[in-house]
């Protein structure tokens, strides 16, 4: 009982230095959006070239996390956490030195390693509850946790940055080394305090696996990427699109006969696992793809447009902060709604208030607080999913998959979210540019990315009903722990 006891403190005391991580990772996502038209001025380029970093960014963490939380598994989730940490840190210097676009753009790039981060920080926080007979639950309240850092760290950077610029009268070099030096912290927090999780010895390195996957993915993100530039007339959309599918073919042959696959696709089929992935795919249609929208919503003006609220950026910033405090909220109840019911109720309420609240915008939107009120009611769900989705993959994954799992949660949603921008980004430009009828087009593109957002949520709460009533328990993860250790160890 005193040992039981003693790794539970332990699991805890991991939790606070990964609480720092997170809090960095949040400061990273919030520092830099109220200052991008001063970056776009300062390094010489308009708003519609800037949005190039984002992309990029993108496109370069759906590529890396799976690689990433891959070795995490192989070689031990902290080896990994420090180089992606390292890689982050390094980029985040580029920046600061950086005199053009072109060295700032590989630099903000190359600083999307950090999206491994909480993969990563999940496999080792289960590592360590399964160790008590408890890594699912402890999971789960340590991946609430997590967020609430997430967050707090995105409210802090967004404030901090526009401040820092104000109080330096604009330096941009002592702007930048901001983060910098938050991420270079971070990264002594984790070699000095972080323990190193347990890999099962003799794992391979699929490296063809991991090719052909990267290469998928390129052409896939890569095709959604020109569908925002050019729409969805263009073949710079639709081949790269094409040929990115047509290589999960012979990917998916490559990983049936491999014994130690890049991805494998018999836990992938599992009835815990499946759905949790294509919800984190849904998901990611709302939390990445409908923010740019709700601001810009914000910001029409009724009186000239028919539709909007007419708010100032510091308004519009008020209510984004309340969005982001309510996703603290959901991330903080959705361990303790778990507890009560169970982790798939809990998962399944969470996608229905998601839904419910970008629903509520189609018939509720014309006034400051009907806006507020459904996007509190969807941010406690998406705050709850931040955190319920790596956990549920971590607890159903096989001994030795945990990384893989949580870090396939983060790439369907960056994939959600990047097809979501790009088909957003679409439609709001055929509405808004509509020559019929400018409002009643205007509001309808609104109301059409609201709606997809909805009902894409509303799928996912359906598909959750199809995952087994016991699933991401301790007492499911101590089975599924057994079995794989029969009949399924990688070869050594």
């Amino acid at each position: 009982m005193t040992d039981r006891s003693s790794l539970r403190t332990m699991a805890f005391g991991l939790v606070g230095f990964l609480f720092l991580v997170e809090l960095t990772s949040g400061i990273l996502q919030g520092y830099y959006v109220p200052l991008a038209s001063k970056i776009a001025a300062h390094l010489g380029v308009n708003a519609a070239d800037y949005n190039w970093t984002e992309a990029a960014q993108l496109l370069l963490s759906a590529l890396v996390v799976p690689v990433l939380a891959k070795l995490g598994d192989m070689f031990g989730h902290k080896r990994i956490l420090l180089v992606s940490t390292a890689v982050t840190a390094l980029a985040s210097w580029g920046m600061v030195a950086s005199n053009g676009f072109a060295g700032y753009l590989v630099a903000f790039a190359l600083q999307g390693f950090y999206v491994v981060w909480l993969p990563l920080e999940v496999a080792l926080i289960f590592d360590r509850g399964r160790r008590t007979g408890s890594g699912a639950s402890t999971t789960r309240r340590a991946a609430g946790l997590l967020v609430v850092a997430l967050e707090a760290g995105a409210i802090i950077g967004a404030l901090v940055g526009s401040r820092v610029f104000a109080a330096t009268s604009g330096d941009f070099p002592v702007t930048l080394a901001v983060p910098a030096i938050c991420v270079t912290l971070v990264f002594f927090a984790i070699l000095l305090g972080v323990p190193e999780s347990t890999p099962i010895p003799g794992r391979t390195l699929d490296s063809g696996g991991f090719i052909l996957l990267t290469l998928a993915l390129l052409f896939v993100t890569g095709g959604l990427t020109f569908l925002r530039l050019d729409g969805l007339g263009s073949w710079r959309v639709w081949v790269p699109i094409i040929i990115g599918l047509l290589i999960f073919v012979p990917f998916a042959r490559h990983e049936r006969r491999h014994p130690d696959p890049a991805i494998d696709l018999r836990m992938l089929a599992q009835p815990t696992m499946w759905p949790v992935q294509l919800t984190a795919g849904l998901f990611g249609i709302s939390v990445l793809g409908a923010q740019i929208p709700l601001s810009t919503f914000a910001a029409a003006d009724p009186a000239t447009a028919g539709y909007g609220l007419g708010l100032d950026s510091t308004l519009i910033s008020y209510i984004i902060g309340g969005y982001l405090v309510s996703m603290i909220i959901g991330a903080l109840l959705f361990p303790l709604l778990a507890r009560r019911a169970s982790p798939r109720i809990a998962l399944i309420v969470a996608a229905f208030l998601v839904a419910g609240g970008y629903l509520l915008f189609v018939v509720s939107h014309d006034q400051v607080w009907q806006v507020v009120l459904n996007m509190v009611i969807a941010g406690m769900g998406s705050g709850a999913l931040v955190a319920a989705l790596p956990s549920a993959a971590a607890a159903a994954a096989p001994l030795g998959q945990s990384g893989i799992a949580t870090g396939l949660t983060n790439t369907t949603k960056t994939i959600g979210g990047a097809f979501a921008s790009a088909v957003f980004g679409v439609i709001l430009h055929v509405g808004l540019t509509s020559t019929s009828s400018t409002t009643g087009a205007g509001l309808a593109a609104y109301i059409a990315v609201w709606a997809i957002c909805g009902v894409g949520a509303l799928v996912a709460a359906v598909l959750l009903f199809l995952v087994p009533k016991l699933a991401f328990s301790d007492e499911a993860v101590d089975i599924t722990a057994a079995a794989v250790g029969a009949t399924e160890r990688p070869p050594a």
